[in-house]
Order: structure tokens, then sequence, then C-alpha cells
């Protein structure tokens, strides 16, 4: 079965809360933080409902799931106490996802802010060893996320991160997490050769390295180094792209974890696309959401006909016109999808949908005609 799943939230009830989100989603995998991935502040994994939880993900199908350490650790850090703090927190969260049987824990690398790349990859290769020397108790690994390339974060080429995995000693417990949107914005082409990225990730790091895949498609062109996310469909990347990553043989059995951002007018309202991104990329939107939802679909793509909009061209002409001219994303920033949103709303298409339940709709003709076939 396709293990894929979407970032979610372990409050109130920990792991079970999250079993159950993950499954209001479809979700056939998840990731999650064992704790706010902004403080070092942790309750004990006893507290996370793991015995619940993990009962839930059982009884949902779910077999894998995936631990993302926290943002605020930084093994590239020429600082000492910045330094130290991350090889001691991130040896208690391998602990911690040891404790709810987790493989992976995915890690970015680092960043070596005053100094260089070379002080940087060394800093985290010796940081690395520290960690992964006093947790050799536990199988976890850590999976070093590939990086957009902003500011001087380390992990923003395949050399960079198997020149990390040559310098630790304890290389046998890293793995890699690559994220769509990263390597995309670190410039590698993906969308015109996704079999030669690959390829090239297998010449210099190995295949077998890798743990978990981040799905998520990129609000910039390809070598940006931005490093910001949009729905599956919406971005440079497209679906197409990303359906192909998902399918990729040579991805089989990974565990895909999509991080794309909640969206609605209102912030207070705003939903995640996961449900229908994971039904499209797993292909049973017939299943899971039924005839009408694909009736709706077809009134969109025979909406957007009349106007001679191509779906693909339209998402890239309007990032492109955002990126270039100043003044007409001062005059209207919005992007491709409340675009396409309120053209729907002020044609009145679907009075009686929800704004979550228009956006399901989007991201489904976004992904093409092709989808309704295979339906």
């Amino acid at each position: 079965m396709l293990k894929i799943g979407s970032h979610v939230s372990c409050a109130d009830k920990g792991l079970l809360s999250a079993a159950n989100e993950a499954n209001e989603y479809g979700s056939s995998s998840f990731m999650i933080y064992t704790g706010a991935p902004q403080n070092t502040r942790r309750k004990p994994i006893e507290s996370m409902y793991p015995a619940e939880g993990k009962l839930a993900m059982k009884a949902n199908g779910v077999e894998e799931i995936v631990v993302h350490a926290p943002y605020i650790i930084n093994l590239g850090s020429y600082k000492e106490n910045t330094y130290q703090l991350a090889v001691d927190f991130l040896q208690e969260e391998i602990r911690r996802t040891e404790a709810l049987e987790v493989k992976h824990i995915v890690l970015h690398p680092g960043a070596f802010t005053d100094k260089d790349a070379e002080f940087g990859i060394q800093r985290i290769a010796d940081g690395l060893n520290e960690v992964l020397g006093g947790t050799d108790e536990t199988e976890v690994h850590i999976a070093l996320e590939t990086m957009a390339g902003k500011g001087t974060e380390i992990g923003r080429s395949f050399e960079e991160i198997a020149s990390i995995i040559d310098k630790v000693e304890f290389n046998q417990r890293l793995s890699v997490c690559l994220d769509t949107c990263h390597i995309h914005d670190a410039g590698y082409d993906i969308v015109n050769d996704l079999d030669g990225v690959l390829q090239e990730f297998d010449r210099l790091i190995g295949l077998e390295r890798l743990g978990v895949i981040h799905l998520n498609d990129s609000k910039n062109p390809a070598g940006a180094s931005k490093d910001r996310h949009t729905p599956i469909g919406s971005g440079w990347i497209g679906f197409d792209t990303i359906n192909k990553v998902v399918h990729h043989e040579a991805l089989a059995g990974l565990p895909f974890i999509l991080e794309t951002p909640w969206i609605g007018k209102d912030a207070k309202t705003q939903r995640p696309m996961y449900e229908v991104e994971i039904a499209l990329l797993r292909g049973n939107v017939a299943e899971r959401f039924g005839a009408e939802f694909l009736q709706e679909v077809e009134e969109l793509h025979s909406f957007f006909a009349k106007q001679e909009l191509d779906s693909r061209q339209y998402v890239l002409d309007v990032w492109t016109l955002l990126k270039n001219d100043a003044k007409a994303k001062k005059a209207d920033p919005r992007e491709p999808l409340e675009r396409l949103y309120d053209q729907v709303m002020n044609a009145g298409l679907f009075p009686s949908l929800s704004e979550q339940a228009v956006n399901h709709r989007l991201i489904a003709w976004l992904a093409g005609k092709q989808l309704l076939v295979n339906a």
C-alpha cells in the first residue's frame, strides 16, 4: 500500500490525536513533532498516549510514521552554547522517537551563519558523531533533509549531504529526507528530468539512504533558493511531477509526507488540502469524494475552457507576474489559487459549497483532465 500522509498535530492527546487527524485525511503514513518545534519544552512521552495512538494507527492501516526534529536545532552553529544545545536536545529527541517506535527523525542539517560552508559541513558532521555516539542504544536513523539553499543553510546540494555523511563515523544510522520543493528550489530539474536527478542522487549518496520523501509544490522557479511551499498543482513543480515522484519505482515503499500550507481567505478558517491531495496521488478520488465531486470538477473544466484558460500555464503566468512585476504584485498580490477561487465565486458556480470544498475541487482541476478518466 502507498504510504502517503501529512504533517499532523500532536495536540491534546499526542500520538492518538495525530493518528485520528491523519485518518480524517485518508493518510496511510504521517509525520509529527514530539513537542513544540520552536522550543525545548517537552511533556513526558507517556503523556502522548503512545499505546492508544499505536492502536489507532493499526486500526487505520498505518504501518510507518516519521518524527521531525525541532527547527531550533542547529548543529552548524559556531556558537558553543547553540551547538551544545543542538547536540543534547537532538539526543533527547532521538530517545523520544525510539520510545514511540519510529525509525526516522527528520533533521534540517544546520546553518553556518557567520562562517562558511566548509566549516558548517564539518561542524554538522562533528555534531552528528556526538549525537549518534551518545544514542548507540537506539535504532533511530537521522534523516538529513535536503534544503532549498536559503541563507547559509547546509544541505542545498547532494554533494553537501554526501560530504556530511562521509565525515560521520556512525553513518550507518544516517538516512536522507528528499523534499521536492527544496531540491527544486536548489536547482534540481525534477520537472523535466526526474530520472536524471534520482540517478545523480544515487551516484553521490545512494538511493538506499533514502528514508523519507516530503511532497511540496513550490511558489518559485527552479534554482530560486526560496523554500516557499504551495498546495500540489498550484506551483512551479505541478501535479504531474509530484505524481511521478510518488509512483516512481526507485522510491517504492518509502513514506511520502505532505507539508503543503493551509489555505483560505481568513487566517482563522484556513484549511489544509491534504485529503484531496492524498486522494489525487493515490488515485482514489471517486471512492473518497464521490461522483458528484467529479461532476463538479468537470464543471470547472468547462467553465475555464470557455475562457481558454490552461491550468498549468495559468499557474506559471501568475507566479511569473508576481515575481517580475512589482507594480502588478502591489496592485493585486493574490496567488493563483486565490484568483481561481475568486473567479468561481464571482461566477456563482457552487453557491452551497464551503471555501474548503471549492478549493478541493480547484486542486482536482489543477491535476488535469486525466483525473476524470482514471477516477
